[in-house]
C-alpha cells in the first residue's frame, strides 16, 4: 500500500514541483547573497574610517610608527620548526593574524598599502589631530598639520593652522570650479569652433571654391575665435597662478616634513574627531562625488559619471535602433509572409542568432560598420577631415548598432509571440468595418501587442547594458576626453568614443597598477551597473504595465 502511494505521488508530479521550487529558491538566495556582498564591499568604500597611529616592532627592523586606516584582517597558518639532529623538522603550526593598512603617502613610499602582523603592534591609538588628505594625485596622505603657508611664507601654525587651512581650501575649491568652467566650456567651445573652420577651409579647397572672398570670411571668424581664446587663456593663466598661492606643511609618521599645495587636494578631514552623523553626511557626499565626478589616477580614484552617461546613452540609442527593426521583421514574418519552409528556416536562423557569442558581433561590427560603412561615409561626406577618420573609427553609433544587431532576435521572437496572441476575430472585425490591412495593423494589432514588444525590449536592454566584449572593438575606451552629448552643434556626437560601466569594471579590476586601491571601486562600480540596469528595466516594465492595462479590455 505504501509503495502504491509513493508511485502515485511520483506520477502526480508533486516531487518535481517541489524540486523546481527549491532550485528557484536556492538561485534567488545565491543572487541576493552575491548582490549583498557586492553592495557591502562596494558601498563601504565611501565610509570615513578612523585613522590609527601604531607603534610597530617586528624585532628584525628598528621600531617604527605607522599611520593609516585598517582595511581588513586575515589569518595565516605558519609552521614552526625545531632542530632535530642538526636538521630542521616541523614541530607545530600557529595561526597569525595579519592586518592590511592603508598608509597612503605613495609619493613618499613605494606603496600606499602594507600588510603587518598584529602581534608586532605594541601600541595603537587614534589621535584627534591626525589628518587625512585626499589628493588629485598619489592617493591619500596621512599625517599631522604643522603650518599653513602663502607663497612659501608661514601665516598660521599650531591651533590656528586648522581653521586657516579650511578657509584657504574653500577658496581653492572655488577657483577650481572657475578653472573647470573655463577649460571644459569656453576653451572647449573655442577649440571646437576653430576645428570646424579648419574643416570648412579644407572643404573649400577640395571643391575648388577657395576664393579670396570665401577664405576671408572664414579668416575673420577664425580671428574672432583666436581673440576670444587669448582673453580666456590670460584669465586661465591668472587663475592657475592664483590657485597655487597657498600650501601647507605636514608631518609624516617618520617625522619628515612634507609641503603640499592646496590646489592638489580634494578633501581635508580629521576622521577621529568626526561623529557618526558627520561621517554619514560625508558618506553621502562621497557617494555623490563617485556618481557625478570624472575618474582620475588611472580610474582608481574619482567618480564614474562618464561611464554612467555612456552606458545609458548607448542603451537608449540601441533601443531606438533595435525596436523598429525587430518589430518590422516580426510583423513581416507573422502578418505578411507566406508560411512555408523558407519562413521556418528564417525563424531557425533568428533563434540561432541569439546564441552567437557576443565577440563575434563585435568583430562583425568592426569590419562592416566601422571599416566598411564608416569608411565610405568618410569618403562621401567628410573628405575634408581625411586621413583622420570621422565615422571610420569606433564610436557610439557603431556600438549601438552592433548591440542592436545582437539583441534584435530577442525583440523579433517576443513581438511574434505577442502578435500570435491577438484574437483572429479582432482582425476580421476591423477588416469587416472597412479598415485596410495596414490600418488594422497600425491601430489594432500593434497597440495590443505593445506589451510583448516592451517585454522584448526589456530583455534586450538587460543583455545589452552588461555586454563588454563587442564594445571593446566598436567604441568603448578607458577614458573619453569628451562626452557624446554637449552644447556644441549638432549636440549629439555619435561618432565619438565613450566610456562604459562594464568596461570600467574590467579596466579597474584587471588593468590597474594599484590592486588594493582598485578593489573597492570594482565592487562599487559593479553594484552601480546593476542599479543602472534595474532602473532601465523598471522604466520599461512600468511602461509595459501601463500599455497592458490600457489594452486589457480589448484583449478580453
Amino acid at each position: 500500500m505504501m509503495i502504491d502511494e509513493m508511485k502515485n505521488w511520483w506520477k502526480s508530479g508533486t516531487p518535481w514541483i517541489w524540486l523546481n521550487a527549491g532550485a528557484v529558491s536556492i538561485s534567488l538566495l545565491l543572487v541576493i547573497g552575491i548582490l549583498g556582498m557586492i553592495m557591502v564591499k562596494g558601498m563601504g568604500h565611501f565610509w570615513v574610517s578612523d585613522v590609527y597611529e601604531m607603534h610597530y616592532n617586528d624585532t628584525k627592523n628598528p621600531p617604527r610608527t605607522i599611520i593609516g586606516e585598517r582595511v581588513e584582517t586575515a589569518d595565516i597558518t605558519v609552521k614552526l620548526y625545531e632542530e632535530v639532529e642538526s636538521m630542521k623538522a616541523p614541530a607545530d603550526t600557529v595561526v597569525i593574524k595579519r592586518v592590511l593598512i592603508k598608509s597612503g603617502n605613495r609619493d613618499q613610499a613605494s606603496a600606499d598599502f602594507q600588510w603587518i602582523f598584529a602581534h608586532h603592534i605594541e601600541q595603537q591609538t587614534t589621535p584627534e589631530q591626525l589628518i587625512k588628505l585626499e589628493r588629485l594625485e598619489w592617493g591619500n596622505f596621512y599625517g599631522y598639520l604643522k603650518n599653513v603657508q602663502q607663497q612659501g611664507e608661514i601665516i598660521a601654525a599650531g591651533d590656528e593652522a586648522w581653521h586657516e587651512l579650511n578657509q584657504r581650501f574653500e577658496r581653492v575649491q572655488d577657483l577650481h570650479e572657475e578653472l573647470k568652467t573655463l577649460e571644459k566650456d569656453e576653451i572647449s567651445s573655442i577649440n571646437y569652433g576653430l576645428e570646424r573652420l579648419r574643416l570648412k577651409k579644407r572643404k573649400l579647397e577640395l571643391d575648388k571654391k577657395d576664393s579670396p572672398e570665401n577664405l576671408q570670411l572664414l579668416t575673420d571668424q577664425e580671428n574672432a575665435f583666436k581673440a576670444d581664446y587669448e582673453i580666456v587663456i590670460k584669465r586661465l593663466n591668472l587663475l592657475r597662478e592664483e590657485i597655487k598661492r597657498d600650501s601647507a606643511s605636514f608631518i609624516m609618521a617618520n617625522g619628515k616634513d612634507v609641503t603640499i599645495s592646496l590646489h592638489m587636494l580634494v578633501s581635508i578631514l580629521k576622521p577621529n574627531q568626526m561623529g557618526v552623523m558627520t561621517k554619514l553626511a560625508h558618506y553621502v557626499l562621497n557617494f555623490y562625488h563617485f556618481i557625478f565626478e570624472d575618474p582620475r589616477e588611472a580610474n582608481t580614484e574619482g567618480g564614474v559619471f562618464p561611464a554612467i552617461f555612456g552606458t545609458v546613452m548607448m542603451v537608449i540609442l540601441m533601443s531606438v535602433l533595435v525596436t523598429p527593426f525587430g518589430v518590422i521583421a516580426a510583423v513581416y514574418l507573422r502578418e505578411y509572409a507566406r508560411q512555408g519552409p523558407l519562413i521556418r528556416l528564417i525563424r531557425i536562423a533568428v533563434n540561432n542568432l541569439a546564441g552567437v557569442p557576443s565577440i563575434v558581433y563585435g568583430v562583425f561590427g568592426l569590419g562592416f560598420f566601422v571599416y566598411f560603412l564608416g569608411g565610405n561615409i568618410d569618403q562621401l561626406f567628410y573628405p575634408e577631415a581625411l586621413p583622420a577618420p570621422t565615422y571610420g573609427t569606433p564610436g557610439l553609433v557603431w556600438a549601438a548598432l552592433t548591440l542592436a544587431l545582437l539583441t534584435v532576435p530577442v525583440v523579433i521572437v517576443s513581438t511574434e509571440e505577442g502578435l500570435a496572441r491577438i484574437p483572429k476575430n479582432l482582425r476580421e472585425g476591423s477588416l469587416a468595418l472597412g479598415a485596410t490591412k495596414a490600418e488594422t495593423l497600425w491601430r489594432v494589432i500593434l497597440p495590443m501587442s505593445s506589451p510583448a514588444i516592451m517585454t522584448g525590449l526589456i530583455l534586450a536592454v538587460a543583455r545589452a547594458a552588461g555586454e563588454v566584449a563587442p564594445l571593446m572593438l566598436v567604441g568603448v575606451v578607458k577614458l573619453a576626453p569628451e562626452l557624446p552629448l554637449d552644447d556644441n552643434f549638432p549636440f549629439l556626437h555619435m561618432e565619438r568614443k565613450f566610456m562604459h560601466l562594464g568596461f570600467h569594471i574590467y579596466d579597474v579590476g584587471f588593468q590597474s597598477p594599484n590592486v588594493e586601491a582598485a578593489r573597492p571601486l570594482v565592487y562599487a562600480t559593479a553594484f552601480l551597473l546593476v542599479l543602472v540596469i534595474v532602473l532601465l528595466n523598471l522604466s520599461a516594465i512600468m511602461l509595459r504595465n501601463r500599455l497592458r492595462e490600457k489594452y486589457k479590455a480589448l484583449d478580453a
